[in-house]
């Protein structure tokens, strides 16, 4: 059978670099976790710790790589708008014992909600653009890493980090801190394949804005 030729190739030997950074990220990030354990049991696997810190920072940066491809390239912008959403509210979600703590209990629910609302809204206003964008951005890899990444994520870090299911693993030799290595450092996978998502959005808008300029 004949395919046609994608509308924005990728070159292959790219590919096969990014997938080594990736390759790389992810044993970085897996010893990163294995130092914690190792030197700094204090904090380890809290929100003080790296695993935590990994997932900030890998979160602030999915945003900032957003914001740019709504803002500066311009390409699917109400996608991004409601991908940026979604991980905001995601990092504002990380930091509650912060939010906790320094300003009100319970007030990164109201931050979430002043950042997805809105957002909502938005999109709604704007669904026939935002379909037109979403039927060309869930064909493509991106959209795959990302939905990789959330079900990672929100899915089987909580299932694989329930203390129920520790207890029936470990039995009497059960402590809380197996629940918390699998749970955190499930998420910061997951998070990481949203880093990855997103990367690959940047590249896919970067190709996109290369071809409507070679068009015009």
């Amino acid at each position: 059978m004949h395919l046609p030729p994608p509308a924005w190739p990728i070159d292959f030997r790219i590919t096969l670099l990014r997938a080594t950074l990736y390759v790389l990220f992810i044993g970085g990030i897996a010893q990163g976790a294995y130092y914690e354990a190792l030197y700094f049991p204090s904090v380890r696997f809290t929100e003080l710790g790296f695993t935590e810190f990994a997932q900030t920072l890998t979160l602030a940066s999915c945003c900032g790589l957003l914001l740019y491809t709504r803002q500066v390239i311009k390409v699917f912008p109400n996608v991004t708008l409601l991908l940026f959403a979604f991980i905001a509210a995601s990092l504002v979600r990380e930091q509650d014992y912060f939010l906790d703590v320094y300003v009100a209990d319970n007030s990164w629910k109201v931050i979430v909600a002043l950042i997805i609302m809105p957002t909502l809204g938005w999109v709604i206003y704007q669904r026939r653009h935002f379909v037109a964008e979403f039927a060309h951005y869930s064909n493509t890899f991106a959209f795959g890493l990302f939905a990789g990444g959330v079900l990672t994520t929100y899915v089987f870090s909580r299932l694989y980090g329930r203390q129920v299911f520790w207890r029936a693993v470990l039995d009497d030799s059960y402590v809380r801190v197996f629940k918390d290595v699998a749970e955190e450092v499930a998420e910061l996978l997951g998070y990481s394949l949203i880093l990855f998502a997103t990367i690959e959005l940047l590249l896919l808008a970067l190709r996109i804005s290369k071809a409507q300029r070679a068009r015009s």
